[in-house]
């Protein structure tokens, strides 16, 4: 596949420009950049989600032009999204041949098909299996065979590291070198620098909405890549002296969830959170930590236990109240609870503040005030956009996330939930979104952080604790504790 000259335009904004990028049948080609480089526009563009203004598409010698997803699939174009299309109530067969019925029906043929692939390529996916029963990686094997059942060639997979732990990694690379040894090709898109080294054979960088160069993996760097993203060296998440004070500031006694069909969630977790300290929650998606951080919120009622925030139970109280008794959310999904995307930036500022200041003034929003103070997050949190009327849309998504970790720092939170802070962010974005929780931690904040970069969790965390089947089951030192060990703990073996 080429593409050449691509160009896409907005009403104010350029996304792509003159790129030019080049995928070999057979290989792996990841391609890099920072947010707001244009990675996410030119994937669409090449999955028929959106058209092209400018430039040419070629598959296989044959100039092509899609209008939509379809079109893509019918060139042999597939596409693995950061955020998975299953339907879990589903068997995977349901999940696979669910807009496919035409290719192998729904019934033997299909289970048998289903069973080759998964053969061919070593997925070891049990057709009948419903998929609310599968782990993270092995939904993301649906969904690869997915796109391989629909006859894709070419697979584009954007991040699909970034829920998966070391040693799942490794059998998804496994899974795409088997993958190009049949001749399939292969578009990489992430922001984890080593994977790309070690998975990558072409790597292409973008950069303000064009392609800028490329890199030999053979020969390139960590340090030389994030130079080529965005001119900086690379960051690393690191803490500075101790903080960590004698105070509580959030104690949680006996917690436990049991959802409506009784399955229990969450069991009996214990834990305190001093001012000054980060409490890393390491643990593979799924165990219990979103579910956590909801209880603390507010947004679900622990079904047993005490919730205390700085000497206040807060057990009851609704989400509302709990943040206007100081705690900061930075949520995993920005786009489902972090900011509502058609809305202007100073208005996405009131969300969640709409009770305090400068979001109202007496019994009134303030719309004079949120512009100023979103203007204040823009300047502080350099959230790279025209103005404060601008659409959360319209930026990429470091900026979104830069934008919602300076909002839930406003109003002097002293306890910051921090859900996932860096998913989907490039490098600089990384290292800013860093700084500012650690900066938190300076200032005497309260930080629970839950990450499935386990090299973030380790590197920022004062203490670690895991995770499995909503139950705390062990306890570890940062200092101490390698990214391996701690993805066995995370999968209940010794760490």
């Amino acid at each position: 596949m080429e593409l050449r000259g691509i160009a896409k335009r907005f009403p104010g904004v350029i996304a792509n420009h003159d790129v030019d990028l080049t995928i070999r049948a057979g290989a792996v080609h990841a391609l890099i950049g920072e947010n707001g480089a244009g990675k996410s526009t030119l994937m669409k563009i090449l999955y028929g989600v959106q058209g092209a203004d400018d430039g040419t598409i070629v598959v296989d010698g044959r100039e092509r032009h899609f209008s939509s997803p379809t079109d893509a699939i019918e060139a042999g174009i597939g596409m693995v999204f950061q955020h998975f299309m299953l339907a879990d109530n589903l068997t995977v067969l349901e999940n696979i041949v669910l807009g496919a019925e035409k290719m192998h029906g729904i019934g033997e043929k299909a289970r048998g098909r289903v069973r080759e692939i998964s053969a061919e390529f070593g997925f070891d996916i049990d057709p009948d299996v419903r998929v609310a029963e599968l782990g993270v990686a092995a939904r993301q094997r649906v969904e690869i065979l997915k796109v391989l059942y629909r006859g894709a060639r070419l697979i584009i997979l954007d991040e699909p590291t970034a829920v998966l732990v070391p040693q799942e990694v490794e059998v998804l690379f496994a899974n795409l070198r088997e993958l190009v040894a049949s001749g399939c090709s292969v578009l990489f898109i992430s922001h984890k620098l080593d994977e790309v080294l070690q998975i990558a054979d072409d790597i292409t960088v973008m950069r303000r909405g064009t392609t800028v160069g490329t890199a030999d993996p053979a020969t390139a760097t960590r340090q030389q890549l994030a130079e080529l993203m965005v001119g900086a060296e690379l960051p690393s998440p690191e803490l500075s002296a101790d903080t960590v004070t004698d105070t509580p500031v959030l104690s949680l006694r006996s917690i436990s969830l049991v959802d409506d069909t009784g399955r229990t969630l969450l069991a009996d977790l214990d834990l305190t959170i001093h001012r000054g300290e980060i409490v890393g929650i390491a643990g593979v998606e799924g165990n219990g930590q979103t579910e956590l951080v909801e209880v603390i919120m507010g947004m679900r009622r622990a079904t047993e236990g005490s919730i205390v925030l700085a000497e206040e139970d807060i057990t009851r109280l609704s989400v509302r109240k709990v943040r206007e008794r100081g705690v900061g959310f930075i949520p995993e999904d920005r786009h489902r609870h972090g900011v509502v995307l058609d809305f202007s930036l100073w208005e996405n500022r009131i969300l969640g503040h709409q009770t305090t200041a400068p979001a109202v003034r007496g019994p009134l929003l303030s719309p004079g005030g949120a512009r100023r103070d979103a203007e204040r997050i823009i300047d502080a949190y350099d959230v790279r956009t025209p103005s404060v009327h601008t659409t959360a849309r319209a930026l990429s998504g470091g900026n979104q996330q830069k934008f919602i970790v300076g909002r839930e720092m406003s109003g002097d939170p002293i306890l910051l939930l921090a859900s996932h802070p860096t998913r989907g962010v490039d490098v600089g974005a990384q290292a800013a979104i860093w700084d500012h929780i650690r900066r938190a931690r300076q200032e005497g904040l309260g930080v629970l952080l839950i990450s499935a970069d386990l090299d973030e969790l380790i590197g920022l965390s004062d203490r670690l604790e895991v995770i499995l089947r909503g139950h705390f089951t062990a306890q570890l030192d940062p200092r101490e504790v390698t990214a391996q060990e701690l993805g066995t703990a995370m999968t209940g073996g010794a760490a």
